[in-house]
């Protein structure tokens, strides 16, 4: 157990985007997102109350068959001066749905905030993690559930070589799915290969403390 706690103090920092643990700091601005009718609809999911969205949060934290980034903007976030929260723009997750086979990863991406939608933000932060599951985690084989409307989320994921292999008329949904060939882990690691991984901690000390 406890296999998904790997990235407890992994920051990966790309282009447009750096991934970073679900840490209690951003549960506030999440809780908010939450509220939204519009977010609900798109994640399937339903309001919580803070206390409740904190307890998530710790689990999200704890669970092995869990991996969870917040995505930040990375232009706005480095140098510290300025609060996680400030740089938000939405998360990525990756579950292990299947006990029997523990190559399969359901992956999951959310853009929040709507001014950073249709800017590769999604994109980015769904290969940084397809990236990180592969090389991490072991994963062989990706799968995506996105409700039938969220035509730009399914358009994205094909952009990613997902294939659609079915649709679940009962939840309204289409199931994508991606097999990591030699070929399609070259691809991910090449699309990655800006990535940078840093200790989280490390970067959120304010500047000049790792100075010696």
């Amino acid at each position: 157990a406890g296999a998904m706690r790997v990235n407890q103090d992994a920051a990966l920092q790309g282009h447009r985007v750096t991934l970073v643990p679900y840490a209690p700091t951003h549960v506030p601005r999440y809780h908010e997102w939450m509220q939204s009718e519009e977010l609900q609809r798109l994640t399937a999911s339903e309001p919580l109350s803070l206390e409740q969205e904190y307890e998530m949060q710790r689990s999200w934290r704890d669970d092995a068959d869990k991996c969870t980034f917040i995505v930040l903007d990375t232009e706005r976030w480095p140098g510290q001066t300025r609060a996680d929260e400030d740089c938000m723009v939405g998360d990525v997750n990756l579950f292990l749905t299947d006990a029997e086979d523990p190559t399969l990863g359901e992956i999951e991406v959310m853009i929040a905030e709507p001014s950073y939608r249709g800017r590769g933000f999604g994109k980015e932060a769904t290969l940084m993690m397809m990236s990180y599951g592969v090389r991490n985690l072991g994963i062989t084989k990706f799968e995506a559930k996105i409700g039938q409307e969220n035509e730009a989320s399914i358009c994205m994921f094909k952009k990613l070589h997902f294939k659609e292999v079915a649709v679940n008329s009962v939840f309204q949904e289409v199931i994508l799915r991606l097999d990591v060939s030699d070929e399609e882990r070259q691809w991910l690691l090449e699309q990655t290969n800006h990535v940078k991984e840093k200790s989280y901690t490390e970067l959120k000390l304010p500047a000049g403390v790792l100075e010696t």
